[in-house]
């Protein structure tokens, strides 16, 4: 055995600290930059297949027929390009189409059951089941999109799944406006949930076909194909509000089929089936979705802030109706009453006025201002009632300025309003 002396021990550990960590250091360098290498290939790879399929048509769920990012903070699959029959399939190229969008985006389909709690005679609350209806997830972290009349009331949701599992979901945000709320549940760690990305509206053409999937009278993520029938189509909701430049469609929807997916053949959500018109219920061929283009910016909202931000007018407004233009000696029987303005607010500083005739008005507790103006339209979108106005006013920013037409002593006034 060879001894050391105490400095020759220290010298030597020194040493070889000082090569350990000269190879760690380059062996680190050298894998940093493969990392960095590797990064820049996927970052370059992912920006390429985001923008162009290999037909150079747009493919990701983020961008709009010009390219145009649509939605940010989603967390998606990557876009899925159904592939078209070349001749030696076994299926007609249609027929492909429907099996391929059907693959793609049947899994990310949700059926919604709602529990609701009622009252017996005795004023004693008791839960019992609600609605049902459909959704699309929209995030791999278990955001589910939807309408508002699906959960309407709940006290509790519940999601099932293509797998049968069934999670409890909490309400994100809703929009009554629009129509589409935002529901949210933790799925489990490792789970990789299927999304369905969004399309653009906007390059929709009457004759184009198209395909929705949803859970009609309860049976799971059910098919069915159609076309559009109609474009820009305004529709009152069962919430009073009107929803303009809605899809209309002859795909067969149902009830059960609300806040499911109206899908283009590329498996692309360009709308959102909401409401049928039928004198049975049941499906007659006219069915009506909300458009992509309205939920992008309801969801990107939504999911921030909970709520929609859009722009208002610092105005305290009252429907016009015969009764109150006979009293008030109007000359018109519609439109909105301006009864006050906010002090300091961006009707008064636009030139709107409001009342000065104290009015009760439908009881004795409600007194309302007469002899202002009355607007009448908002952008060259005729306001007649007050599910005009909220319309008009849907697609609008805090900081936008709109023309408002008012009638003011039996005169067409137009002001420039900030919103």
């Amino acid at each position: 055995m060879k001894l050391y002396s105490g400095s020759q021990v220290i010298k030597f550990c020194a040493l070889t600290a000082l090569v350990v960590f000269g190879v760690s250091t380059f062996t680190g360098r050298k894998s940093f930059a493969k990392d960095e290498a590797r990064a820049a290939e996927r970052n370059e790879a992912d920006a390429v297949n985001d923008k162009i399929n290999p037909e150079g048509q747009i493919s990701s769920a983020k961008y709009d027929a010009q390219g145009n990012e649509l939605i940010t903070g989603l967390e998606q699959n990557p876009a899925v390009i159904i592939p078209v029959s070349t001749g030696s399939s076994n299926y007609t190229q249609d027929e492909q189409q429907n099996i391929g969008v059907y693959a793609a985006c049947n899994e990310a389909v949700v059926n919604i059951n709602t529990k609701v709690t009622s009252y017996d005679w005795f004023l004693e609350p008791y839960v019992q089941d609600g609605g049902s209806g459909s959704g699309s997830i929209i995030d791999k972290r278990g955001y589910i999109l939807t309408n508002v009349h699906v959960i309407q009331g709940a006290t509790k949701i519940y999601v099932s799944l293509f797998d049968g599992t069934q999670y409890e979901a909490e309400v994100v945000g809703q929009d009554l406006d629009s129509d589409l709320a935002v529901i949210k549940f933790d799925p489990p760690s490792g789970t990789e949930l299927k999304t369905i990305s969004f399309g653009d509206s906007s390059a929709l053409k009457v004759g184009q076909k198209v395909i929705a999937i949803g859970n009609p009278f309860g049976m799971e993520r059910t098919m069915t194909t159609g076309i559009v029938s109609g474009l820009g189509r305004p529709i009152q909701n069962s919430n009073n509000r009107i929803i303009r430049n809605m899809i209309q469609t002859d795909a067969s929807i149902n009830p059960g089929n609300s806040g499911g997916p109206l899908l283009d053949t590329n498996g692309h959500m360009i709308g959102i089936n909401t409401m049928i018109m039928s004198s049975s219920g049941s499906s007659s061929g006219v069915g009506f979705a909300v458009p992509s283009e309205t939920a992008v910016r309801v969801v990107a909202d939504l999911i921030k802030y909970g709520k929609v931000n859009r722009g208002t007018i610092d105005a305290r407004l009252v429907q016009n109706s015969r009764r109150i233009a006979s009293y008030a000696g109007l000359d018109i029987a519609t439109g909105m009453l301006v009864s006050e303005v906010t002090k300091g607010g961006n009707a008064e500083a636009a030139g709107l006025k409001g009342g000065t005739e104290a009015a009760y008005y439908g009881n004795r507790s409600s007194v309302i201002y007469l002899g202002g103006d009355i607007i009448t339209k908002i952008d060259n979108i005729e306001v007649k009632s007050l599910a005009d106005y909220y319309s008009a006013l849907e697609s609008k920013r805090p900081g936008d300025i709109v023309t408002v037409v008012v009638r003011r002593n039996k005169k067409d006034l137009s002001l420039r309003v900030t919103l």
